[in-house]
């Protein structure tokens, strides 16, 4: 009997906050490799805010539209290879979007790396999270022992990252989340001195106690109105990384930014961060992250949903700020 390949597709465009009934799950061809491409079994996905960036038009990575296979980053196995430098039954990170298998140009897959024991983390603290954050933290803030980092979303895939490299770097290091059960993961099992439940308490009054002498480092994941409060209150000297904008993803308009005399008078650098634009890198962050995982000194939480039908609950739970972590799905 011919194989289905089981797909998740965008059925309507959301206005505000995406729910289950935005997607369909339906049932589509196998689809058949040509020569120079590679049929994968995608095992694992990976699902991120930038998703919803991408149903709304406004993602650099391109649109989905009602109808349209949902893209996302896969661990995927070679099931057939048309290809000599790629092997059936190598395991690969590709773009396999929602669906259980999909064809792709040799080019476009690449081997796990040695030192990733477990295939998850590929997608996770050994993945684009971590390449993100280790981007932003050490290369472009480039932290000193001492400095005072401040990260929101502060145990999601980049954030948890963030805030322990922060922490390996000998910086005090506040987090924001959404629960007390998050705040209370981030500070007993990811080490952050301080977390501030940003919706117990309010995050200024909070960060004038906690920050007296002001931010150094703030690597915002979130945009909109934290960016501003965060902004108030730099030290001279600051590095701003821009990343995310969760606050912004479920908005038709996006956010007013900060005004720049925030960022004048603390002599801010302020930095855009795209992690495709250090995809020549990631064989670096990949070796010394893997080495402080095997010393203990690196976790990730993964929030993991068992079976491609229950992606879009797991994503809608994702952009509702409800996941555990990095938010994965096992297909």
């Amino acid at each position: 009997m011919m194989k289905i390949n089981v797909q998740v597709q965008l059925s309507t465009t959301p206005e505000a906050q995406p729910a289950p009934e935005h997607f369909n799950l339906v049932n589509g061809l196998m689809p058949e490799p040509t020569e120079g491409q590679v049929l994968c079994e995608n095992l694992y996905l990976s699902l991120d805010p930038y998703m919803r960036s991408q149903i709304a038009g406004r993602h650099m990575s391109g649109s989905v539209k009602p109808g349209d296979v949902m893209r996302g980053e896969t661990v995927s196995r070679v099931v057939t290879s048309r290809h000599p430098d790629v092997k059936e039954g190598e395991l690969v990170r590709c773009f396999g979007g929602w669906q259980t298998y999909s064809v792709q140009e040799a080019g476009n897959v690449f081997k796990l790396e040695s030192e990733i024991e477990n295939p998850s983390h590929a997608l996770s603290v050994l993945g684009m999270p971590g390449l993100t954050a280790y981007a932003g933290l050490i290369w472009q803030a480039k932290p000193k022992a001492g400095d005072t980092v401040v990260i929101p979303a502060a145990i999601g895939g980049v954030g948890a990252t963030a805030g322990q490299l922060a922490k390996i770097y000998g910086c005090r290091v506040i987090g924001i989340a959404g629960t007390d059960e998050k705040c209370a993961f981030a500070v007993q099992q990811l080490g952050y001195d301080a977390c501030i439940n940003r919706k117990s308490s309010a995050i200024a009054e909070e960060l004038d106690r906690l920050c007296p002498d002001g931010v150094d480092i703030y690597f915002d994941l979130v945009g909109g109105e934290t960016l501003n409060i965060v902004s108030e209150r730099l030290a001279v000297g600051a590095r701003v990384i821009l990343c995310g904008l969760m606050e912004d993803y479920n908005k038709q308009t996006r956010s007013m930014g900060p005004p720049p005399a925030m960022w004048i008078k603390s002599r801010a650098t302020v930095y855009g961060l795209v992690v495709y634009d250090f995809e020549p890198r990631r064989h670096e962050f990949v070796s010394v992250c893997a080495e402080y995982i095997r010393q203990g000194k690196l976790k990730m939480r993964e929030d993991i949903a068992d079976g491609l039908a229950n992606a879009p609950d797991a994503f809608c739970r994702l952009m509702r700020g409800e996941n555990m972590g990095k938010a994965l799905v096992k297909i």
